[in-house]
C-alpha cells in the first residue's frame, strides 16, 4: 500500500476503492478510426471528437468526474476526491477529455461567481462534456492586455446585443457555448467589462461568424469569430454588470495551473499503436517516454538502451515529479502566502516542460518523427513532430512565460517592475 493510500480518509478510501472497481470494468476502447492524434489530443474528425466525448461522459457517469462539487447540481458532493480520481485514472492509463475548456475554467469559474440558475443550466453538462465550452477572451488588440477588450455588449431592455470580434479561439468548431468577456462602459477600462455564457451553435446564437486559422501544422487549431448584433438574454451574465474583470481572473486562475481536472504528460495516457487497438489490447501501464523509447530504435538498438536518452528521461520524469507533487500545495489551505503563487508558477513551469517533453519525443524518435502523417505501425499515429510544432503555443497561450515571469516576479515576489 503507498503513502496517498494509506493518507486516505474513510471518505477517500471507499472512493478510491470505487475507482479501483470501476475503471477496470468501463475502461474506454482504444480509438480505432483514422485520425492525427498526439500527446496534445487534437480533434481532427468528428468520428474521434464522438469517441472522445463518449469516454468523458461516462466517466462523469461513473462518478470520476466533478467528484468535488455539490450535489445539487448534479455531482458527487465528495471532499478532496477529484485528486484521487484523477491518480487512478493516470495509474491505469486512461484517454484525455474531450472538455478541458468546461472542465477547467467553465466549472469552477460557475461555482465561483455564477447565480444559481447558471450552477443549474451549466455545471453537470460542462463537467460530463454533454455541452462543449470555448473560451472568448482574446482579440486581436487584447492578447496579453487582457483588459483592453473591444468586443461590446449594449444593454436592451433584458437582453444585451454584442458585437465585435474574438480570436485565437480553440475547439470552436466543437463548442456550443462560450465564456464571453466584453466591454460595457467605455468609460473604465477594467470596471467596464462584463461577463457573459453565450451560445454559438444553436438559434440562440444567431449573430455569430466563425473562420478558422491554419497553425504551421496544417490544422485549424484556431478560429476568430465576428459578433454582429448577437443578442443574449441577462440570465447568462456571469457575475455582476461591471464586475468583468475579476471573474475573469478566476477564469483565469484556473486556466494558469489551478483547474480541477488537470491530465499528466510524462507517465501519463499513452497512445496505442493501431494493431494494438484491432486487437483490443491494454497498453502497459509504464511512463509515456520510457514506452516511447522501448519502441524506438537508435543505431539499430532500442532507444531505451542509449544511456543518454535514459538520463534525459529520468530528468524530464523528475521534474514532472516535482511539479505535480508543488501541485499538491494547492489542496492545503493557507500554505502558501499569495492565492496566485501555486496557479502562475504552474502555468509557467507546465507549458515549458510540455516543450521540452516534446522535443525529447523527436529525439528518441529520431528520423520517424519527421513523419507527418500516421503510419499504422507508428507510436503516437506518427505525430510527434505535429506535438513538437503545437508545443509551442503552450508557452504563448493563456498568458506568455515572459508575461508571467513578470506577474511572478512584481506581484508575488514584490520585485521593482521591468522597464
Amino acid at each position: 500500500m503507498n503513502d496517498k493510500v494509506m493518507s486516505d480518509t474513510p471518505e477517500q478510501a471507499e472512493f478510491r476503492a470505487h475507482c479501483r472497481e470501476w475503471l477496470p470494468n468501463n475502461r474506454h476502447k482504444p480509438f480505432s478510426g483514422k485520425t492525427r492524434t498526439d500527446v496534445h489530443p487534437r480533434i481532427s474528425t468528428p468520428e474521434y471528437f464522438r469517441w472522445m466525448q463518449e469516454w468523458q461522459m461516462s466517466a462523469f457517469d461513473g462518478g470520476l468526474i466533478g467528484c468535488d462539487y455539490p450535489k445539487e447540481y448534479g455531482c458527487g458532493g465528495h471532499t478532496d476526491c477529484q485528486r484521487i480520481a484523477n491518480e487512478e485514472m493516470q495509474r491505469i492509463g486512461t484517454p484525455p477529455f474531450i472538455g478541458g475548456q468546461g472542465l477547467s475554467l467553465v466549472a469552477p469559474t460557475l461555482l465561483e461567481c455564477g447565480s444559481e440558475y447558471l450552477k443549474k443550466r451549466f455545471l453537470a453538462k460542462a463537467l460530463s462534456g454533454e455541452e462543449i465550452w470555448c473560451q472568448g477572451f482574446s482579440e486581436p488588440n487584447a492578447g496579453s492586455d487582457v483588459a483592453n477588450q473591444e468586443t461590446f455588449a449594449e444593454k436592451k431592455g433584458d437582453s444585451w446585443v454584442i458585437n465585435g470580434q474574438k480570436v485565437w479561439t480553440s475547439l470552436y468548431e466543437y463548442s456550443d457555448w462560450m465564456i464571453l468577456l466584453t466591454r460595457t462602459d467605455r468609460s473604465h477600462k477594467h470596471k467596464g467589462l462584463t461577463y457573459f455564457c453565450v451560445p454559438i451553435k444553436t438559434e440562440l446564437g444567431k449573430g455569430v461568424e466563425m473562420r478558422p486559422l491554419i497553425k504551421m501544422t496544417g490544422e485549424a487549431g484556431f478560429a476568430e469569430e465576428f459578433f454582429k448584433d448577437l443578442t443574449v438574454d441577462d440570465k447568462y451574465r456571469l457575475g455582476d454588470e461591471g464586475a468583468g474583470w475579476s471573474v475573469a481572473m478566476t477564469t483565469l486562475k484556473h486556466e494558469r495551473g489551478q483547474g480541477h481536472l488537470v491530465l499528466p504528460t510524462a507517465g501519463g495516457w499513452q497512445p496505442v499503436r493501431k494493431d494494438d487497438a484491432k486487437k483490443d489490447k491494454a497498453v502497459p501501464v509504464e511512463p509515456a517516454l520510457v514506452a516511447l523509447a522501448r519502441n524506438s530504435t537508435r543505431h539499430g538498438k532500442s532507444a531505451v538502451d542509449d544511456p543518454v536518452i535514459r538520463d534525459r528521461i529520468m530528468q524530464a520524469m523528475i521534474k514532472q515529479k516535482g511539479f505535480n507533487e508543488s501541485n499538491r500545495r494547492t489542496g492545503v489551505k493557507g500554505l502558501v502566502d499569495h492565492p496566485m503563487r501555486i496557479p502562475m508558477e504552474s502555468k509557467l513551469v507546465s507549458s515549458e516542460i510540455d516543450q521540452e517533453q516534446s522535443a525529447l519525443r523527436m529525439d528518441i524518435e529520431g528520423i520517424s518523427a519527421a513523419l507527418s502523417r500516421p503510419l499504422e505501425s507508428a507510436w503516437y499515429g506518427g505525430a510527434s513532430g505535429n506535438a513538437y510544432m503545437t508545443s509551442f503555443a503552450m508557452t504563448i497561450a493563456a498568458g506568455t512565460s515572459e508575461i508571467q515571469r513578470n506577474q511572478l516576479g512584481e506581484r508575488i515576489l514584490n520585485l521593482p517592475k521591468s522597464k
